[in-house]
């Protein structure tokens, strides 16, 4: 079996999110990590091939972005992915939801992966969707927000977060999976495979290389565009209620509710 995780760049956890005016998009200028969502897909992938449910053969960390965007390759792999590919390339500028999951969807053709994995999120954009578009390419079923995953030989046996509680299913490989967070706790690198991650196999591709049409990434080939972005709206100023008795505390409390036909 080969496992492909799909891994982002993001603007740091710790730096205070912004968007760019002009471009309408998220401003990656500052510090950068890889996605905190991708830990745990990464995570997933080594629980299967140190499991021995079944004979997993490599795990391979696959990522679209700027020249940057290598530092989350190197990432993954201290994280114990067996080789990287970054795809990069000027043309993919600007490329939405849409373009993106086509040009990952292309490297992994490549790849002929047994199953694909990703965070369900990007802690930047936040759209949920990468999974379903590059499943929809790769003639793959999908699943999304799973935090169980049970592997057995071309099946697998999921549980995953709905509405109203827990879904458990029966997927059949290959197929692309987009786990929670709550599937598993990411492991730490030792600083044996931070060091190590440098001298790990890392493909670069161009999209000539991976055989993507120029017209269908980068801003022309979006098929989705940003009409405007506004801040959320800032909110009131909570009333706190301090008193030492606690019987006029709870009294003013009752009235605060009542006024507002909060209470039944």
């Amino acid at each position: 079996m080969k496992i492909c995780v799909l891994v982002k760049e993001v603007p740091d956890a710790a730096v205070e999110k912004r968007i760019d005016s002009a471009s309408k998009r998220i401003d990656r200028s500052g510090e950068k990590n890889l996605n905190p969502f991708d830990t745990h897909a990464i995570e997933a992938a080594m629980q299967v091939k140190e499991g021995g449910a079944v004979d997993v053969e490599e795990v391979v960390a696959v990522t679209m972005g700027p020249e940057t965007a290598f530092r989350a390759l190197h990432k993954a792999v201290s994280l114990g992915a067996d080789r990287s590919i970054h795809l990069t390339d000027e043309a993919l500028a600007g490329s939405d939801c849409c373009a993106t999951g086509y040009a990952l969807a292309k490297v992994l053709e490549a790849e002929s992966p047994d199953l694909v994995l990703l965070g369900q999120q990007s802690d930047d954009g936040e759209c949920y969707t990468m999974g379903a578009i590059v499943a929809d390419h790769l003639k793959m079923p999908s699943l999304t927000q799973v935090i169980k995953m049970d592997v057995a030989e071309g099946k697998l046996t999921c549980e995953r977060q709905a509405e109203y509680g827990y879904d458990t299913v029966e997927i059949d490989l290959p197929a692309v999976i987009s786990v929670g967070d709550a599937i598993n706790e990411p492991r730490y690198p030792s600083l044996k495979a931070i060091m190590g991650a440098k001298k790990k196999q890392l493909d670069t591709k161009a999209i000539a290389d991976a055989g993507i049409e120029a017209d269908r990434v980068g801003e022309g080939g979006s098929r989705t565009s940003v009409l405007g972005i506004n801040p959320p709206p800032a909110k009131a100023a909570g009333e706190i209620i301090e008193d030492e008795d606690t019987n006029e505390t709870v009294e003013k409390i009752v009235a605060w509710l009542d006024e507002r036909k909060l209470l039944v």
